[in-house]
């Protein structure tokens, strides 16, 4: 096969196959599929996001926590020293 003939059907080819392409990808089934994928993607990502809020609590508590430690403690240490 000649050069010219090859690359005149190449061409030809990937013309057929973009046109075929985008056809596939504006049909109905194709956009449900998509609109599927997103959904999921959305769901994922509340998933993450809940998870997140759940563990920046518990952080704030442990925190909370310590930091009423560090005072009652502080607090007993003066009390000591103003005792003696």
């Amino acid at each position: 096969m000649k050069k010219k003939t090859f690359n005149s059907l190449l061409v030809g080819a990937g013309f057929l196959a973009g046109t075929v392409g985008v056809k596939a990808l504006t049909s109905k089934t194709a956009r449900k599929c998509y609109v599927q994928g997103v959904a999921k993607g959305l769901q994922v990502k509340q998933g993450y996001q809940n998870i997140v809020e759940e563990a920046k609590a518990q952080v704030d508590d442990i925190v909370a926590e310590a930091n009423y430690i560090n005072l009652s403690e502080s607090e007993k240490a003066e009390a000591a020293k103003d005792e003696q």
